[in-house]
């Protein structure tokens, strides 16, 4: 059974930083491509950056391009999403799943884990 448990999140000002980690456990987690993905309080869960599985090219949705950085280890399992000059409408709690495939915003369905809150305070 794969598991991915997120962790990295917290208290933010903004224009800050946070550096938000997934890691994966379960035979060939390194082999898809990922995402990370967020659900604000009241909102639906929304794509926020991908992955392919070798870690070589990314794609961001238009709300974080140029602030976050996703990128992969694959030897370690894990999957980092790098926030920088954080807003107010980044709270919101923080996502990885696995990709249907890559260039997609589809996640692989039953692989969710607990998620990382962040909150960015104005």
């Amino acid at each position: 059974q794969v598991q991915l448990i997120e962790s990295g999140g917290g208290l933010a000002q903004v224009g800050g930083s946070l550096r938000l980690s997934c890691a994966a456990s379960g035979p060939d987690s390194s082999a898809y491509s990922m995402g990370w993905f967020r659900q604000a309080s009241g909102k639906e869960r929304e794509f926020v950056a991908g992955i392919s599985w070798y870690g070589d090219a990314t794609y961001y949705a238009d709300s974080v391009k140029g602030r976050a950085t996703i990128s992969r280890d694959n030897a370690k399992n894990t999957v980092y999403l790098q926030m920088n000059s954080l807003k107010p409408e980044d709270t919101a709690v923080y996502y990885c799943n696995f990709l249907l495939q890559y260039g997609g915003t589809l996640p692989r369905a039953g692989y969710w884990g607990q998620g990382t809150q962040v909150t960015v305070a104005s």
